[in-house]
């Protein structure tokens, strides 16, 4: 894993964030618009089944489903009470160098946890599958 990657540092500003909306849904007369979005850390991840996701670049959580009332800040903080993004107290071009890398150092963590995670995810499904399969040739040889 490479600690400091270019883009992993763009999605700290808001303008670049909001560069990845393109075609996002919400767009007026809505609390959830594109600005809303990027200043609450999200970037646009659409899928075929879920075409409104928005997922924080710094703690990874993801979420879909939004209705235009939605306040994209509240959103954050209610379903990732732990993301250091959504709760700084100063804006990123005034933090220190040393608090940018104490930041940073907090986000790794998150994309630590979200592999782990997405590997024992895998690991039990492998498992699952496996446990039929055995269970089927079980069957076959007992009758």
């Amino acid at each position: 894993m490479e600690l400091f990657h270019n883009d992993d540092f763009k999605m700290y500003f808001c303008e670049n964030r909001l560069k990845t909306f393109e075609g996002w849904p919400f767009n007026e007369d809505c609390a959830c618009t594109p600005e809303n979005m990027a200043k609450a850390g999200f970037i646009y991840t659409p899928s075929d089944n879920s075409p409104d996701a928005a997922m924080c670049f710094f703690c990874l959580k993801e979420l879909a489903c939004w209705e235009p009332e939605d306040d994209p800040q509240k959103e954050h903080r209610s379903h990732s009470a732990l993301c250091h993004f959504i709760t700084l107290k100063k804006k990123v071009e005034d933090l220190t160098v040393e608090e940018f890398f104490k930041l940073q150092k907090v986000k790794h963590k998150f994309l630590i946890r979200k592999s782990y995670n997405e590997a024992v995810d895998k690991f039990r499904e492998e498992a699952r599958l496996m446990k039929a399969e055995m269970l089927k040739m079980a069957m076959g040889k007992e009758q």
